[in-house]
């Protein structure tokens, strides 16, 4: 799509936005739609951004029924063991625990932002810049951020631990042929991450809905993200898949199984630490940072870090202006965080 074209677009969904946000049940549903095809594409990236890399050749419909296929097993299983929850009670902590009765334009229009944003390839936290627009008590926006910050942390760790251990190995196989067994298993770690994923993020576009869906809900909820994740495959990511695919060695089935790998076991870590929902983005963002690091280290020859420092310096500041507009726009959106960010700032 060219730009004109996206703008049109992304005016025309405004529009819609401020028409639908006076009638509660239809803005409810809009507001969900936007924010499906947002979400998941701004996601791709951390989720998908090197199955695609990896997988770039294989057609799109077989690339959707896996995927999609284990999107739909992910959410039933949600929805069936917690009541109609789809959500793996992500939006049950506090302040996020009530659904919003009555929506404003802004709200609506929360997740056009986030499409703006993807279009410059910003990876932007969705969770802050979409909960925070719904959120009922300041300290929720606290809890989201420290822990998200945390998950940096631990996925650079953990990130740097492995690849000090396996660049050397992967270093002597990078011009080999893959053995056979990595295509499968990288299929397998790949799935994995997107069920983890589906576990912590759906929250984002369950945000406009009802805390527990109907059949009926759940129906209707399954085939926009499904819609949505085709166009997303079709398109193989995006812009933002520059993000991914400007990495060291991405492309390769090895490498891609082994950062799949980290990045779902530190999700499923903090699924189970806490109900508080966390951006996804920062731990993604930490984790090829460590990775980064990590094979430079092992180097021996021309260990310069210029460009590595370039990667990581500059992959933080897009999450950390993704951060700075999501909370000038939550400031802007939702009045009880403008209450918080002036209360704080007041003398």
């Amino acid at each position: 799509m060219s730009d004109k074209s996206f703008y049109i677009s992304l005016g025309v969904c405004a529009l819609i936005a401020i028409i639908t946000s006076p009638f509660p049940q239809v803005a409810m549903w809009v507001g969900f739609t936007f924010a499906a095809y947002s979400v998941v594409a701004n996601d791709s990236i951390q989720t998908l951004g090197t199955f695609l890399a990896a997988n770039r050749n294989r057609p799109t419909w077989a690339l959707w029924i896996f995927i999609g296929g284990l999107l739909f097993l992910t959410t039933l299983y949600s929805w069936s063991i917690y009541g109609g929850d789809v959500t793996f009670e992500r939006l049950s902590s506090k302040g996020f625990s009530v659904a919003p009765t009555h929506f404003t334009p802004l709200q609506v229009m929360a997740p056009l932002f986030l499409l703006f944003l993807t279009r410059h390839s910003i990876p932007v936290s969705t969770t802050f810049l979409i909960l925070s627009a719904f959120a009922t008590t300041a300290s929720s926006i606290y809890g989201v951020l420290a822990k998200s910050v945390s998950g940096y942390f631990l996925a650079f760790a953990c990130s740097l631990a492995l690849w000090l251990i396996t660049s050397e190995w992967m270093k002597k196989r990078r011009d080999k042929q893959p053995a056979k067994f990595w295509y499968p298993l990288q299929w397998i770690t790949s799935g994995t991450l997107w069920s983890v994923w589906v576990m912590q993020d759906a929250a984002n576009v369950a945000v406009f809905l009802p805390r527990q869906l109907s059949l009926t809900q759940l129906l209707v909820y399954l085939g926009v993200l499904g819609g949505t994740l085709f166009a997303l495959l079709h398109f193989k990511g995006g812009k933002i898949q520059t993000v991914v695919e400007e990495k060291t060695d991405i492309a390769d089935v090895r490498q891609a199984t082994l950062i799949d790998l980290v990045y779902a076991a530190v999700l499923y870590y903090f699924k189970i630490l806490s109900s508080i929902p966390m951006s996804t983005t920062w731990v993604f963002i930490g984790l090829l940072a460590g990775r980064e690091v990590g094979m430079k280290l092992r180097k021996t020859k021309n260990r310069d870090w210029r460009t590595t420092r370039r990667l990581i310096f500059l992959d933080l500041a897009r999450v950390s202006l993704g951060l700075f507009v999501s909370v000038l726009l939550a400031v802007w959106i939702n009045p009880v965080v403008r209450d918080a960010v002036l209360k704080a700032l007041s003398p």
